[in-house]
């Protein structure tokens, strides 16, 4: 069975590319066992809790990725320094638990799958 990785890079609700990868990932999620997530670059503010994209007249869809647990979604893993350059916290709690990794062992880790769909 084919590995499935999802890589974030984008800022929530400025474009619509997060909610259509949270939307791929759910897709997926009910066909294949073994998908990951991984967040990289301004992709890790899409687990900072406490948006408000109402006030910009966006749609809230990062509470959608509580439900990832349903689809026995728990592979979830964001960059070290993509955090530190945005000055996020490194233990800050998030809108889903995603385990920090260094730039390096994201990256060897996200080798290790065979498709890889980036929003």
């Amino acid at each position: 069975m084919n590995r499935v990785a999802f890589l974030f890079t984008q800022a929530p609700h400025g474009s619509s590319a997060g909610r259509e990868g949270l939307d791929a990932v759910l897709a997926t999620g009910a066909l294949s066992e073994d998908i990951a997530l991984f967040f990289i670059g301004d992709g890790v503010l899409q687990l900072q809790r406490d948006q408000h994209p109402e006030q910009i007249l966006a749609r809230n869809y990062i509470a959608t990725f509580g439900v990832l647990g349903l689809y026995d979604i728990d592979q979830c893993f964001i960059c070290r320094e993509s955090l530190v350059t945005r000055g996020q916290s490194l233990t800050a709690k998030r809108v889903l638990e995603a385990e920090v990794l260094d730039a390096k062992t994201l990256h060897q880790k996200l080798a290790s799958y065979h498709r890889i769909i980036r929003f």
